[in-house]
């Protein structure tokens, strides 16, 4: 499996490659209040690809964490069901008996 992934990841980095080669002309890009960009359409779109990843991984955050308080949340009222358990288990140290089985 690994070696399918390696190669699946060759055949994807020259893939890429080529679209960067083939993509080398300069662009100008147009922003409101003339503003404008220029640079090699590869480049802009690495970095436009890369800012709306950044984006969207600021967008996650707010969810990450959320989940991440209601696992420890979750987590405490396990260790507490867990030592209500052990503290029943340890008041009745009887061993309780197999009541009617029948053994054959």
């Amino acid at each position: 499996m690994k070696i399918v992934l390696r190669i699946l990841a060759v055949i994807l980095f020259i893939v890429f490659f080529g679209f960067a080669l083939k993509n080398t002309q300069e662009v100008a890009l147009q922003f409101f209040m003339g503003y404008e960009l220029r640079g090699p359409l590869v480049l802009l779109l690495l970095g436009f690809f890369a800012g709306g990843a950044a984006l969207g991984v600021l967008a996650m955050v707010p969810t990450v964490f959320r989940y991440r308080k209601e696992a420890a949340r979750h987590r405490k009222t396990i260790v507490t069901m867990e030592e209500s358990v052990q503290s029943e288990a340890s008041r009745n140290e009887q061993v309780p008996s197999p009541d009617g089985v029948v053994r054959y």
